[in-house]
């Protein structure tokens, strides 16, 4: 059956994005091959998200988006029939009809949106050596610390947790280093002042629970349309490389959470990653071969991952290549160095004989673009040159009171809202420390003390004895009495062979959970220090 058009120029099983000598059109059932959008700043890549985002939703889709400035938020809103929307409209044949598109706001923050959260375990040791920039020892410490707490059974959700089970791998490191391999207090130091430094950036409201849902994300409306959720970025860009590992995250859990679900008709979720190239800049290569296996397989989960970023060499070649569907906007080329940048995006595309790719990339004006999107046998059409459709959103920011509107007709409305402090590692080691710590007053291990001994029991009973006979109970300041010396004298050197005896037996009792060994001892000392006065 063929396709049937709508009055947006979609059909059942394609977008429309644009138009120039032949329309351009986005094939669902291969939109989980994943794409790229790129084009130097105001050449029009925000527009055409939005464009491909409101596509999505009129087909089921759910989309989540990372809005960098803001102007992606205006998607929530119906669009305005402006003179040069309604012109570019005319121009391929569309009737321009504003719409508007149901909208989740999301904020790490919990300031613009509903707050993000994920627990450190969730997180994993990888991704938080790539938050801190940990070198290779100090991520191999952190990975010790995940397998001791795993070992041990701790929770670790939030900070806390973190820092609590650093600082006990920090006073076990001498049985933990024969075990793992050297585990050092300065690394381990090293690791909680970069903790302190991701905390001042905010990472102490991302890390905890309620812990995201990620079928939050893949929602529709009563109307069957997919949900669009908008990740409110602006200040989360302020700290780049807890943004780029946050959407890696999400990529992760969605790869490892969803099912197998070879290749749909359309996507069960496409996700924009804006600024792309922070994801890839300096990162070591066991965190490159986790992005490249993500986006490899994740297409067979049924989530299609769009990079946004300024020129296809920002993304790695192992990447790129798993980006099928493209969409090129302007590069400026003022410098060598530019023509090269130019040089090497024009031969991203399938050639077009007609086309002169790497020059008409310069020409290109506000709102036009190269595309290229995969054809019915998976392979890349020939690059054309097209003007892409306007959205039918609003174009631009949306105001605080508009956002405020809409959040409060959230489908999560309160479940992320609050936190929640479980018990975990932290509170766990709490205990473990105030369990072992001995009260004023009493032994470490709940025994009593040498010092409450002395006053009763056999101890005690010994001390007023040997009291009376010295004169060690006497006031202070009294002398002692002749018979009291003479006393003294004689008994000394029998009493000092059977201290020793008594004090073995003693010792076992008074010293409890210490040790008979250190019982002994102290006795000792007690009994000796009588003898001397």
């Amino acid at each position: 059956m063929a396709p049937t058009e709508t009055k947006t120029g979609d059909t059942d099983e394609t977008i429309f994005v644009g138009k120039g000598k032949q329309a351009a059109w986005l094939t669902l059932g291969l939109a989980n091959r994943h794409g790229l959008v790129t084009g130097a700043t105001g050449t029009g890549k925000t527009v055409s998200l939005q464009v491909m985002a409101e596509g999505f939703a009129r087909a089921g889709v759910p989309v989540f988006a990372a809005d960098i400035k803001g102007d992606l938020s205006g998607i929530s809103e119906v669009g305005e029939p402006k003179d040069f929307i309604v012109k570019r409209a005319k121009e391929m044949e569309l009737a321009f009809q504003p719409d508007q598109f149901s909208t989740v706001f999301w904020d790490v923050f919990g300031e613009q949106g509903h707050p993000v959260r994920a627990t450190v375990s969730e997180m994993g040791p990888l991704l938080l050596a790539r938050m801190m920039d940990l070198n290779d020892v100090q991520e191999g410490v952190l990975n010790i610390a995940f397998k001791v707490a795993d070992e041990q059974g701790l929770l670790l959700l939030d900070m806390k947790d973190l820092r609590a089970i650093l600082s006990f791998v920090a006073e076990h490191a001498a049985e933990l280093t024969t075990q793992y391999g050297n585990v050092s207090k300065q690394t381990v130091g090293t690791i909680q002042r970069q903790l302190l430094v991701l905390e001042n950036q905010g990472a102490n409201k991302f890390f905890g629970e309620p812990a995201l849902a990620l079928k939050d994300f893949m929602r529709t409306d009563r109307d069957g349309r997919g949900m669009v959720n908008i990740l409110v970025a602006d200040k989360l860009m302020q700290s780049p490389q807890l943004y780029a590992t946050f959407l890696l995250w999400m990529l992760s859990e969605l790869f490892e959470q969803l099912p197998e679900a070879g290749d749909p008709p359309k996507p069960k979720l496409v996700f924009f990653f804006d600024e792309a190239h922070l994801l890839f800049n300096d990162a070591p290569k066991a965190l490159m071969d986790k992005i490249e296996q993500v986006v490899r397989l994740i297409r067979s989960k049924g989530v299609g991952v769009y990079f946004v970023t300024q020129n296809p060499i920002d993304v790695p070649d192992k990447v790129l290549a798993q980006l099928g569907n493209r969409v090129q906007h302007a590069l400026r080329a003022f410098t060598p160095r530019d023509q090269k940048a130019v040089a090497a995006a024009a031969q991203t595309f399938r050639p077009n004989p007609k086309l002169d790719t790497a020059k008409v990339i310069t020409e290109l004006g506000k709102g036009e673009a190269l595309v290229s999107f995969l054809e019915g046998n998976g392979t890349p059409a020939m690059v054309e040159r097209v003007m892409v459709r306007p959205p039918t959103g609003r174009i631009g920011p949306i105001t605080p009171e508009e956002r405020k509107a809409i959040m409060g007709k959230s489908p999560v409305k309160g479940k992320y809202d609050a936190t929640i402090d479980s018990e975990s590692a932290y509170e766990v080691l709490q205990k473990r420390v105030a369990g072992t710590a001995a009260p004023a007053g009493t032994a470490a291990g709940g025994g009593t003390s040498v010092d409450s001994a002395a006053g009763g029991g056999v101890l005690g009973q010994l001390t007023n004895i040997v009291g009376m006979i010295f004169g060690t109970n006497r006031p202070r300041g009294q002398r002692l009495s002749t018979g009291q010396v003479i006393a003294r004298d004689l008994t000394r050197s029998v009493t000092n062979k059977v201290v020793g005896g008594v004090a073995a037996n003693l010792g076992k009792s008074v010293g409890g959970s210490l040790g008979s060994s250190i019982g002994r001892s102290i006795v000792r000392g007690t009994l000796g220090g009588m003898l001397r006065r």
